[in-house]
């Protein structure tokens, strides 16, 4: 399992690191699941992933107390409703499915709202 578990932690990795460079395309859910695959796998890639200068805080901040800072809640709440937008606007659904595509959204804006917030330090 050892082997599985590090080759989704990779793969993750990689869907983040594609994530932090095209627009509406998550970054920090796939970086946690990487993290938890590392943690069954391969101490030494979850302590460099913890340890990145630029994604390890938010992993961390998660990790301890499930918290997600006030500009990432404000970046995914806006990314959700850019996407919503756009969805609206090229593939005009039909009600039913629009309708059901926003419920998604808001409940997925109203969990991450819902988080503690952890206060951004340099």
């Amino acid at each position: 399992m050892r082997v599985v578990y590090l080759a989704m932690g990779c793969v993750l990795v990689a869907l983040g690191a594609i994530g932090a460079v095209v627009p509406l395309l998550p970054t920090t859910i796939f970086l946690i699941g990487a993290a938890g695959c590392f943690a069954r796998s391969s101490p030494r890639l979850e302590a460099w992933l913890l340890g990145h200068p630029m994604f390890g805080r938010p992993l961390r901040d998660w990790r301890s107390a499930g918290a997600i800072s006030r500009p990432a809640k404000i970046m995914a709440c806006a990314g959700m409703t850019f996407g919503y937008g756009a969805f609206w606007f090229s593939a005009h659904p039909s009600l039913p499915l629009a309708a059901g595509v926003a419920v998604l959204l808001l409940a997925c804006a109203a969990y991450v709202v819902s988080r503690p917030s952890i206060v951004d330090q340099p």
